[in-house]
Order: structure tokens, then C-alpha cells, then sequence
């Protein structure tokens, strides 16, 4: 086996940062060996630094590493990074000025015209960007690579399919997301219960934004943003993990039920061809019942990584309405960052 890349995450304690340590136990490619978050854990050991709110028990290795302050130098190859998006914007730019690579589930270069917005079964192709940006920033051979928004990552991965083959030209997006979303303690349990929230502050302008970066084209050396609308309200629910999405589309092109059917439940893309790691079989599974998907019965479906679609029904008003569910710790966080790794890394983006 070859020698594993060295992992620093950044934002360590928190709930991403967690799920990032768990995900990244006994993974073949890499090797947790620097963690790093704020300065009342900096310091300690990990198992002190650290309320573990996983079910498994924290990784024994892991728990003895000391916990640093997010800026260079660590000692790693490159770095996650699932620091608050103030704290990102100057950590992650210093450790990609000091020639790390920055994988990052933080929100503060989503949208930057040099950063790609990656998600592999998607847009592989923006890693082009990756020369622009360094050129532009006068980073020598570090970089920036971002995820999402843990929404906008199951929304996109559903309308991906169904833009390639038929087009789409309009998608109202209805969200229902989980607690875990808010990290911990997150929301208070005196709003939520018995509750729904309807409001998550910045939540509807990234899915909005984020969709037509990540559906859009390279354009010489920008991307071209997708030719479609999108709307979006969020609504905060008492369900731990699991963010569910109700979904209305109208296609460019005309297509039967089975068709639109076939296009999701069919789609495979470049992490299945190359077997990566944390790529799932299938990214988009389709459920046939009429009650599914559910969070407590899909939100694990592909470890997590796979985003589950169903009630796929004729729309009165758009041509399509459906309904979609992802594990937003794991497919919309801590997982796609990790996926986004194991790509560059069989891209040649990343180096010990």
C-alpha cells in the first residue's frame, strides 16, 4: 500500500470536524495527524479538547493528538477545513499561501470565480480553476477547493441527472433540515419542540447561488453559470440528521415518467469509474414506495453518500415534483470534503 497523505482538519471539536475524524478512521488514503480549532482547545489533547457527540467511541489514535491553533504550519500534506466561515476566510487563505492544499466545508470562497464549488459526480472538470487561482492569489502550490452547502449538494446531485439529459429550466426547492445542520448545542430545544422554523439565515441565497455555479460550464478559465432558476425556502425541523427537500422542476425537454425515472436511478459519473473510496455505488437511489424516502430509514443509504429520491409524480403547475433526502453530515459535509480528496488526489492535485 502506498504511503498515506497526512491529514490537519481545521475546526476539529465541532460537529463537521467530528464527523471528519470519524470518516477518516482506517481510511487507505489518509491519515489524521494534526487537529487544530479554537483557542480554548489549544492545548489539550484531543479527548479533553473535545465533547465526543458521535455514537462510536473517538478514534484512540486521534484522541491523544494536542490540539493546535488553525494557522501554519501543521504537520500534514493538507488540511480539512470546517472552520466558521469569518475564521476561514483568513486561516484558509494562510494555509494556502503556505503551500497546503485546503479542502474545505466552510462557506467563506464558495462562490469566488477561482475556487471550484466541487461536487465529482458533477463538475470535475472546474478543478481547471485550480491554475487561474493560483496565479490570481500567487499561491505556489497550495489552493482552495470547496462543497457545498449540505443542501445544495442533495439538490444539485438530483437535478444533475435530469439537466444532462432533458435540461432544466426551473426547480423550486422546499427544504426541511435537520438539527445537526445548526451544529451543537445548535438550536435551542425550546424553539424546535413541538416547532418548525422557518428561516435559516443565508441558507436560501447559497442553495439559490450554488446550484448555477456548480450546473454551469467552464468557459475558457471561468465558469459559465447554468441557464436555469432556482428558488428556495428552508425550514428548520426536529429530526437529528437528514435534510429533505421537496422538488418541482420544468424541463427544457419533454419526458415520460419512466424516462425521468431512468435518469436518476441510472446516473453514474467519474468517482464510480475511478472507485473512489467514499463514492457510492449509486449516488442517486430511487425509492419506489410511497412513503419514502424517510431520515431514520435513508439517511445512511450508500454510507451516507448517496442521496435518495422519491414520490416522483406529474406536476400541475412545473412538469415534475419529487422529494429528496441526503445525510447532511456526511454527504453534505464532512463525506463530500473527503470525496473531493480522494478526486484530487487521483487527479494528481495532491502530494506528500
Amino acid at each position: 500500500m502506498s504511503k498515506k497523505f497526512r491529514v490537519g482538519i481545521l475546526g476539529a471539536t465541532g460537529t463537521v470536524g467530528q464527523r471528519f475524524v470519524e470518516l477518516l478512521e482506517g481510511h487507505p488514503q489518509f491519515e489524521v495527524t494534526a487537529l487544530a480549532a479554537s483557542d480554548r482547545s489549544q492545548g489539550k489533547p484531543y479527548r479533553e479538547a473535545c465533547v465526543w457527540r458521535l455514537p462510536d467511541d473517538m478514534p484512540a489514535r486521534v484522541a491523544s493528538l494536542h490540539v493546535s491553533a488553525p494557522q501554519p504550519p501543521l504537520d500534514c500534506d493538507l488540511i480539512f477545513s470546517s472552520l466558521p466561515g469569518e475564521m476561514a476566510s483568513v486561516s484558509e487563505d494562510a494555509f494556502a499561501r503556505a503551500g497546503y492544499p485546503v479542502i474545505s466545508n466552510s462557506s467563506a470562497f464558495r462562490m469566488d470565480e477561482d475556487v471550484p464549488l466541487l461536487i465529482p459526480e458533477i463538475n470535475h472538470e472546474h478543478l481547471a480553476l485550480l491554475e487561474t487561482q493560483r496565479r490570481a492569489r500567487g499561491y505556489e502550490r497550495g489552493y482552495i477547493v470547496t462543497n457545498p452547502n449540505c443542501s445544495t449538494i442533495m439538490i444539485a446531485l438530483a437535478l444533475a441527472p435530469l439537466h444532462a439529459r432533458f435540461g432544466v429550466e426551473a426547480c423550486v426547492a422546499t427544504t426541511m433540515q435537520a438539527l445537526s445542520g445548526a451544529g451543537y448545542p445548535g438550536v435551542a430545544s425550546l424553539d424546535v419542540a413541538d416547532n418548525l422554523l422557518p428561516h435559516i439565515g443565508g441558507e436560501e441565497e447559497k442553495i439559490e447561488s450554488e446550484t448555477l455555479k456548480i450546473l454551469g460550464r467552464m468557459s475558457g478559465a471561468r465558469i459559465e453559470a447554468a441557464d436555469m432558476r432556482v428558488s428556495a425556502q428552508c425550514h428548520r425541523v426536529n429530526v437529528s440528521d437528514g435534510h429533505f427537500g421537496a422538488l418541482r422542476v420544468k424541463l427544457a425537454r419533454a419526458a415520460d415518467v419512466e424516462e425521468f425515472t431512468d435518469a436518476l436511478a441510472s446516473f453514474t459519473a467519474l468517482p464510480q469509474e475511478l472507485r473512489l473510496h467514499s463514492a457510492p455505488a449509486r449516488p442517486v437511489i430511487v425509492r419506489a414506495e410511497a412513503d419514502r424516502p424517510q431520515p431514520r430509514l435513508d439517511r445512511d443509504a450508500g454510507r451516507g453518500m448517496s442521496v435518495s429520491v422519491g414520490r416522483i409524480r406529474p406536476d400541475a403547475v412545473m412538469d415534475y415534483r419529487f422529494v429528496a433526502l441526503s445525510h447532511n453530515t456526511v454527504r453534505g459535509a464532512a463525506g463530500a470534503a473527503i470525496l473531493n480528496a480522494e478526486l484530487l488526489a487521483a487527479r494528481g492535485y495532491l502530494k506528500h
